[in-house]
């Protein structure tokens, strides 16, 4: 197995977090390999919202964008994935899907997250187009529509209440949530939810778009858009690893830093929707941005300590 050469940061993860990490780091003339599986979690949507500048724009493009301006500082591009990393002499190295290592004086988990789904036919298949799950991603281009939310805990609740601001045709498929308590009904009722119990067989479609949820008894209703509340689990492998542990959350399970995406295992920072499950596109930018500073500056004292050794020891 060849060892490249060594650089200062491994970003493991090519979308906004690990890109906005590059190019700051870059900037910094710091040496920077970005290593990019290519399979951004928002690839289905058509576009990416609450990007101030860019709003709209699609996620693909903002990528080849920001990929382009951190190519122009100097970071280099590793596409395929890390698969192992480990310590090596106060560094580390990072396995490569080509056969290839990389050794790193820090590294910077922007993995992101896998969506866990619910298990109903219909909704793997639509997901990021007519199905769901962030009101402030995509609720603006479904508002006045007919909009379902699939009930499978109570996050689904808050779903029907967030949707609720932005169409008065909601309907809440309890699904596998089980019956809503007495306040909740309440609060349906008083917003003019409408509540369906039973289990959801299917999401019926024509013409590759979303037309109706399909209980297991039968009776179809038409809706133009269905929410969902996936499991947001996020890759934590390469940090499972070098020591670290996943940290659980109502929602799935993060990677759990401090200020500026330190970890709790030396050398190592994340960023993006491997740390925080509700970052949006704008958000893990800015969370690259910290990281990336924070990284610098770590490696700044760090050559600042090694170069007080250095001139002692002439001294000396």
């Amino acid at each position: 197995m060849s060892t490249r050469h060594g650089v200062d940061v491994a970003v493991i993860g090519g979308g906004a977090a690990g890109l906005s990490a590059a190019v700051t780091l870059a900037r910094s003339l710091r040496s920077v390999v970005v290593v990019d599986g290519g399979e951004p979690r928002n690839a289905p949507a058509a576009g990416a919202h609450n990007v101030l500048g860019h709003e709209g724009i699609a996620p693909r493009d903002l990528l080849t964008a920001g990929r382009a301006e951190a190519d122009r500082y100097g970071a280099r591009f590793h596409d395929g994935r890390a698969v192992a990393a480990r310590h090596c002499e106060g560094a580390f190295e990072v396995d490569l899907d080509d056969g290839g290592t990389l050794r790193a004086r820090r590294i910077l988990l922007a993995t992101g997250l896998v969506d866990e789904l619910p298990d109903v036919p219909g909704v793997r298949d639509l997901w990021g187009t007519d199905v769901l799950h962030c009101p402030y991603c995509h609720g603006w281009e479904v508002r006045g529509r007919r909009i379902g939310v699939l009930g499978t805990s109570e996050l689904s609740l808050h779903q029907a209440l967030m949707f609720r601001q932005l169409s008065e045709h909601v309907t809440l498929f309890t699904h596998t949530m089980g019956s809503p308590e007495d306040q909740a009904w309440e609060q349906m009722a008083a917003l003019d939810v409408q509540v369906v119990e039973g289990p959801v067989r299917m999401l019926s479609t024509e013409g590759g778009r979303l037309r109706a949820v399909v209980l297991a008894e039968g009776h179809a209703f038409p809706v133009d858009a269905v929410a969902v509340a996936p499991r947001f689990t996020a890759r934590t492998d390469l940090y499972e690893q070098l020591g670290g542990a996943a940290a659980d959350h109502p929602m799935g399970s993060f990677i759990a830093t401090g200020p500026m995406g330190r970890t709790d295992v030396e050398g190592v920072w994340a960023a993006g929707n491997a740390a925080d499950l509700s970052a949006m596109v704008s958000v893990s930018t800015g969370a690259g941005v910290a990281a990336a500073a924070a990284i610098n500056a770590d490696l700044v004292a760090q050559d600042a300590r090694a170069a007080v050794r250095a001139r002692r020891a002439a001294a000396s």
